[in-house]
């Protein structure tokens, strides 16, 4: 299995922090983001990956180049990262999508066993890991179920609609690359394309096949890097 991380953006609701670096270079346990996303993934026996970048992409190489190990990370830039989605960095590293893979947001720091949980979790074309708490706010990316089964994701779920949150990780197998190749093509021809979210695309697979399953990785430990007070609190409690 590979992994493809979306670390094209520069995390605009960090600044000042990420005036001169992207925001999956912030220092993290001893490391940066990326960095720490990549020794979890190498301990998981993950030894391909794409790092999508896009915001001072030199230093984003730069941080690759200094790795040693088994694990084989490769940059592709995009250079449309300040005037689209990551819908469009999905489509622009589709030929990535030729096997099983994971599918993971450059904000989001996971342990060990929530992605070694993830990769072993029952087959199916594609499944999203998810999360529940008591109470889910705007920005939050939820989610409805049909017992495991997805049936819905986005962030203007209504409460009654919700059942858990998207954590920023996703697995594809057997037929789920092609399907998901698919519907990004079909997209990114459509007019606000270019401008869609990624999950938006799951979204609209959830809607028409019934092929898109989750696990729930309540417990193990995660978090978003999306702002200020994310790092801060990142920086005073750890990880």
């Amino acid at each position: 299995m590979k992994a493809i991380l979306l670390s094209a953006g520069r995390g605009s609701r960090l600044l000042p922090l990420t005036e001169s670096r992207p925001k999956c270079l912030l220092p993290v346990q001893g490391t940066t983001l990326l960095g720490y996303q990549l020794d979890t993934l190498e301990a998981a026996g993950i030894r391909d990956v794409t790092v999508v970048t896009g915001f001072l992409p030199n230093l984003v190489e730069a941080e690759l180049a200094r790795r040693s190990g088994p694990l084989k990370a490769i940059p592709f830039f995009n250079p449309f990262f300040q005037v689209a989605d990551n819908l469009a960095s999905c489509w622009m590293v589709r030929e990535r999508m030729d096997d099983d893979f994971l599918l993971i947001n450059g904000d989001t720091l996971f342990a060990l066993d929530l992605i070694q949980k993830v990769i072993a979790a029952p087959p199916a074309p594609i499944t999203v890991t998810i999360d529940q708490k008591p109470a889910y706010d705007l920005d939050d990316m939820k989610v409805t179920l049909s017992g495991s089964t997805l049936r819905a994701i986005g962030k203007t779920l209504s409460a009654s609609e919700t059942d858990a949150e998207s954590i920023g990780i996703l697995r594809f197998m057997g037929q789920g690359p092609e399907i998901f190749r698919s519907k990004l093509e079909q997209m990114m021809r459509t007019q606000d394309g270019v401008q869609a979210w990624f999950l938006k695309a799951i979204n609209a697979i959830a809607n028409t096949e019934d092929c898109v399953e989750t696990v729930l990785i309540k417990g193990h430990r995660w978090a978003e890097v999306d702002t200020v007070s994310d790092f801060e609190g990142l920086q005073k409690n750890g990880f």
